[in-house]
């Protein structure tokens, strides 16, 4: 008789309540709308003429033409994913003290170096361009 009493009393000592509950659906993601990161692309000019022509296109102005003198600096963000950059230079004027002309010309993408190109001659145009992805 004492192990009759003492079975039952040993099944509800072993139960606990621990309760596992098992979710059938994924957690609901909440609704808030994605905003694209924006990046940052940079022209960069550089060297040592007096005066340069630079042409430079982005999809919010399209194609601009400026001249000016070096250092020269452009930037625009966005929020694209992808797009054609390119820059050209035409160097019009070195200082008549000039031995060594030097022109470069730099895209940046976020601070990250995308396309680089330098000419030393005083008569050479600096062409650079490319197709750019995240």
């Amino acid at each position: 008789m004492k192990r009759l009493i003492l079975l039952p009393l040993l099944f509800l000592y072993a139960c606990g309540d621990t309760i596992v509950n098992i979710p059938n659906a994924p957690t609901p993601i909440e609704d808030k709308p994605i905003i694209p990161a924006s990046t940052l692309i940079e022209f960069r000019v550089t060297g040592n003429a007096d005066e340069v022509l630079i042409r430079y296109s982005n999809p919010l102005d399209g194609l601009t033409q400026t001249t000016s003198g070096l250092p020269f600096f452009a930037s625009f963000s966005t929020a694209r994913t992808s797009m054609f950059l390119s820059i050209a230079i035409q160097p019009n004027l070195f200082p008549i003290t000039v031995n060594h002309p030097f022109i470069s010309a730099q895209i940046l993408v976020d601070g990250i170096l995308f396309r680089e190109a330098s000419s030393v001659s005083m008569f050479s145009p600096i062409n650079i361009s490319g197709n750019w992805r995240k």
